[in-house]
């Protein structure tokens, strides 16, 4: 059954949906709500591991696609776990902290 998209009658009470309302529909428009709520890529990258596992399962010979999947699949996990320079120096400064006020008033040595 289609859904017509696009803008809705006058008088219809409809919530903003922002850039993206001419090409959603209701039902679209609240899985992007949902989806909108999800930060970071750890869902994105164990949906591709399952979706890979799927394939290589019921298409074993196509390496095309295997080799598509594999190759997202390193881009998102180099993405997630690469951090800022700003994350870069917050880590470096705590792990800083840390020493100064726990590790070396409990007697611990560190070799720089």
């Amino acid at each position: 059954m289609a859904t017509k998209r696009g803008p809705r009658s006058a008088g219809k009470s409809v919530p903003e949906r922002g850039f993206y309302a001419l090409a959603l529909d209701e039902a679209e428009a609240m899985e992007l709500a949902a989806a909108a709520g999800v930060e970071g890529l750890d869902g994105e990258i164990a949906v591709l591991r399952l979706k890979l596992r799927r394939l290589l399962e019921e298409h074993p010979d196509r390496v095309d696609l295997h080799t598509k999947v594999l190759n997202t699949l390193a881009r998102l996990v180099a993405t997630r776990y690469k951090i800022s320079a700003e994350e870069k120096s917050n880590l470096k400064e705590a792990l800083s902290t840390v020493i100064k006020d726990v590790a070396i008033p409990l007697g611990l040595k560190f070799i720089p």
